[in-house]
């Protein structure tokens, strides 16, 4: 699997850095646009409203997988029951919304932590493996919340993480998931 990634210049190591230490090939595409036609999946890491701007300059988009690490801030997109389905109309391929919630620059600090954080993902039918095997080439643990109707519940989580650490520095965060009884 290749990555055609897309982040904004101030996020420069973002998910490139684990993508490329896990072995995937990664191709930044800074803002400006270029052609994602060599990617087999594209990562989408830029702030909600900026959603528009950044895809709309790449070419090469048609039907390719989309790892979608939008968040909603400062807000969601009312047009769409998600960001998700956003950059989904954009591709028109199946996404997968994860990364949103682990901010970026602490990936570097995932290695060292006591215990493997987390990484919670809504997925299209079809990626669910493909969006595991790359949570945890990421170093986390992949916490399932369902199909990508509910890649809103992520989204909004973005507020409470940002409050949560108000006054501290930024979070890794770790959801314990409980096997079946």
């Amino acid at each position: 699997m290749k990555s055609c990634h897309h982040r904004p210049p101030k996020c420069r190591r973002g998910l490139a850095a684990p993508g490329r230490k896990a072995g995937y090939e990664v191709i930044a595409l800074r803002r400006g646009g270029a052609d994602a036609s060599a990617a087999d999946t594209v990562a989408v890491a830029v702030p909600g409203p900026a959603i528009s701007a950044a895809l709309g300059a790449v070419t090469g988009l048609a039907g390719k997988i989309a790892i979608d690490a939008t968040y909603a801030y400062p807000s969601g997109n009312e047009a769409f029951p998600s960001l998700a389905e956003k950059v989904k109309s954009f591709t028109g391929g199946p996404v997968a919304k994860n990364f949103n919630l682990n901010f970026a620059v602490r990936y570097d600090q995932i290695a060292v932590q006591r215990v493997r954080p987390s990484s919670s993902y809504a997925t299209d039918d079809g990626v669910r493996q493909d969006t595991e095997q790359l949570i945890t080439d990421a170093g986390c643990d992949p916490a399932p919340l369902g199909g990508l109707d509910t890649a809103r519940a992520p989204e909004d989580l973005t507020w409470l993480l940002l409050a949560a650490m108000k006054d501290s520095a930024l979070i890794i965060y770790r959801f314990a998931i409980y096997p079946e009884q």
